[in-house]
């Protein structure tokens, strides 16, 4: 049985060894839907998605993960964010000038020289942002090594994403704790890797989590823990867009309202419009504003 749009958590129980598995399918549809890209294209979407849903576990705290990619290529921006409320969206912006591909490409290919940007942004607290860029040919290498440069913890990825469906399974080393010594941890991981190695993107996409960490590592006692459930959602607003045209000023509002008859905000996340007329502008601004 499928695990959609679910979130899980294991651990080894015999040797200091985590894990996450994902898998998104209304969810991702809902992005795809705003995202109307060759396939290529969505299918990296569809990885940058699950891979910031792994990597959410690190929100101990009321706030935004979002991982994102900016190059030279077709693509000039991709990014994927997930919330502490398990909340997800995402966005592809291509680049100006530059046709998407029709056919299989790489990560290189699609956004040629660049750099991938992990932010973690708490509602309250300093923003923390880490930076490493695209070497790898896979967003699996690239976050790899962001690991081991920035976090230096060993960390693998595993990423799969097709027209319906995305998923994910990290594995992950940690501190010493459950294992006797640094040397049957280290057997331990690489076992656990060598494993996670022979999984299959159709496995990752169509078979429910349980089964598939028991087809994995039968031989390694696993726990898994309850599931948290994801759900496409974007944090646009009336009352944003509104403090986004405060932030403008009057006098820069005004003008584009002389301009247009009307201000429309469009959210690239869901597609939304907002419109502000000349009352809705007087709202934000008082009774002065174009009379």
């Amino acid at each position: 049985m499928k695990s959609n749009d679910l979130l899980h958590r294991f651990i080894f129980d015999q040797c200091d060894i985590r894990g996450e598995i994902v898998t998104l399918e209304q969810s991702y549809q809902q992005v795809l839907e705003n995202n109307p890209y060759p396939a290529p294209v969505q299918r990296l979407l569809g990885e940058f998605l699950a891979a910031v849903t792994l990597l959410s576990s690190t929100l101990k705290f009321d706030g935004v993960i979002t991982l994102q990619a900016r190059g030279e290529g077709a693509i000039s921006l991709i990014m994927a964010e997930c919330s502490h409320h398990n909340e997800v969206r995402a966005i592809v912006r291509p680049q100006p000038g530059q046709e998407m591909p029709e056919t299989i490409a790489s990560l290189p290919e699609l956004l040629g020289k660049g750099v991938l940007v992990i932010t973690l942004d708490p509602a309250i607290g300093e923003r923390y942002q880490g930076i490493v860029p695209l070497e790898a040919d896979t967003l699996a290498g690239c976050l790899e090594h962001y690991f081991r440069q920035s976090e230096q913890l060993e960390t693998r990825f595993w990423l799969a994403a097709n027209e319906q469906t995305c998923g994910g399974l990290l594995v992950q080393a940690l501190p010493l704790q459950v294992a006797s010594s640094l040397e049957h941890n280290r057997d331990q991981w690489e076992t656990a890797v060598a494993l996670a190695d022979t999984v299959t993107a159709d496995e990752l996409l169509s078979v429910g989590h349980d089964e598939l960490l028991f087809r994995l590592f039968n031989e390694q006692p696993v726990r898994l823990f309850s599931p948290a459930s994801l759900s496409f959602h974007c944090s646009c607003s009336h009352e944003r867009s509104a403090e986004a045209l405060q932030s403008l000023g009057r006098d820069e509002v005004e003008q584009l309202l002389v301009e247009k008859g009307v201000i429309t905000i469009d959210c690239q996340f869901c597609n939304q419009v907002y419109r502000f007329d000349a009352a809705a502008v007087r709202d934000l601004f008082g009774q002065s504003t174009l009379h």
